[in-house]
């Protein structure tokens, strides 16, 4: 009787070794669209923006992956949200400090980004047009180099907030409102 409870004992714990070190080696794997984070200061006002890349995995980006003249939430998994620690000019319009969801509609010419009140989204399954802060358009080009990995950033002035993947650049000029 004491030995099946120890040899039972025993096999649970190395069942419990054994899940854990699997558990273990699966979060030191890379994920497939890891969280990020992009951050500008202009004097004494921060903008930080955390977001999840995508990557393009040989796959049709725009227009496929990611359908034109659809909500998209700007990166993989959780929405991306910006901070922002003063009201900036966002394309020439006015956004208050605080912290927003950020999604866009592409277009083949254009993209609507968006800033939307509703925080710790999953995606854009969720998104409400009616909590939507601002909408500003920025027109897209073509970049020189191809964007394996969704990516936002900042140029060094911090005047422009870049967002590229693919071949596709889109750009929000900023400044600080006065």
């Amino acid at each position: 009787m004491k030995s099946s409870i120890l040899y039972t004992s025993l096999f649970l714990l190395l069942c419990c070794f054994v899940s854990q070190t699997a558990l273990a080696q699966k979060a030191l794997e890379p994920k497939p669209s890891p969280m990020s984070v992009a951050a500008m200061k202009q004097g004494d006002t921060y903008v930080k923006v955390v977001y999840c890349r995508p990557h393009k995995r040989d796959r049709q980006v725009f227009g496929g992956l990611v359908p034109y003249g659809e909500v998209w939430r700007l990166g993989a998994n959780e929405a991306t949200e910006i901070t922002l620690t003063e009201d900036l000019m966002l394309n020439g319009q006015k956004l208050a400090a605080g912290t927003y969801s950020m999604y866009a509609i592409p277009e083949k010419d254009k993209w609507t980004v968006i800033f939307n009140n509703a925080l710790g989204e999953w995606g854009h399954y969720n998104y409400d047009k009616d909590k939507d802060a601002l909408r500003v358009e920025a027109p897209t080009s073509k970049t020189e180099e191809s964007y394996e990995p969704f990516t936002i950033m900042f140029n060094e002035a911090g005047t422009e907030m870049i967002m590229a993947w693919e071949d596709t650049k889109v750009v929000v000029p900023i400044s600080v409102a006065a």
